[in-house]
């Protein structure tokens, strides 16, 4: 537990009365997630409501550690429920950098639309390239960067602060150059997993 990050922590304490529930399971926190996720996507894309897209964002964020947890610690792990919070995991990322894009651009530029794209893209091949990762040399594979509790994935959590601040333009130009870079270093991590295997 003290090597979780602090947000996987707090999800296990929550969840933790439920892992000897019949009723609750873990799918039922991933479609939550999914839910959740879609919602603040749809927000940001074709409605003003940014700040709240960016809470349904940041909740959609903190319950996908719920079904990890619940499924580790109730014994109710599958390999069905893995996949379906990786593809769950994969629409929400890669919606949002295309949504957000997509809304900017319908007051700024179409560029930002084209941006969004491209961001997305690059979190889906990083989702696809740490899949292939993970079912050649397992999940430890592909832990991300954490330093105190606090993963690369938890900027997320600050979402809410940029949209307030207005700075959701400066959010998507960030990950329209991080995206791309990290795609780079995750391909590089997967030629040195497949070269030393």
């Amino acid at each position: 537990m003290r090597n979780k990050p602090w947000d996987a922590r707090l999800a296990a304490w929550m969840v933790t009365p439920l892992a000897s529930s019949t009723v609750v399971q873990p799918n039922h926190f991933t479609s939550l997630r999914l839910l959740t996720g879609v919602m603040g996507c749809w927000l940001f894309a074709f409605s003003d409501q940014i700040n709240s897209a960016a809470f349904m964002i940041v909740l959609s964020n903190f319950i996908d550690h719920m079904d990890g947890e619940l499924a580790r610690i109730g014994g109710k792990t599958t390999r069905f429920g893995h996949l379906f919070d990786l593809v769950s995991d994969g629409i929400v990322t890669i919606l949002l950098f295309v949504s957000i894009g997509y809304g900017l651009s319908a007051s700024a530029q179409i560029s930002n639309l084209i941006g969004g794209m491209l961001a997305g893209l690059s979190v889906a091949f990083i989702f696809h390239l740490r899949y292939l990762i993970e079912d050649r040399v397992g999940k430890i594979g592909t832990k991300q960067p954490g330093l105190g509790g606090v993963e690369a994935e938890d900027v997320l959590y600050l979402l809410p602060i940029v949209t307030m601040c207005e700075g959701l333009q400066l959010f998507l130009h960030a990950a329209i150059i991080g995206a791309p870079i990290g795609a780079i270093i995750v391909y590089k991590q997967y030629r040195s997993i497949i070269g030393g295997s």
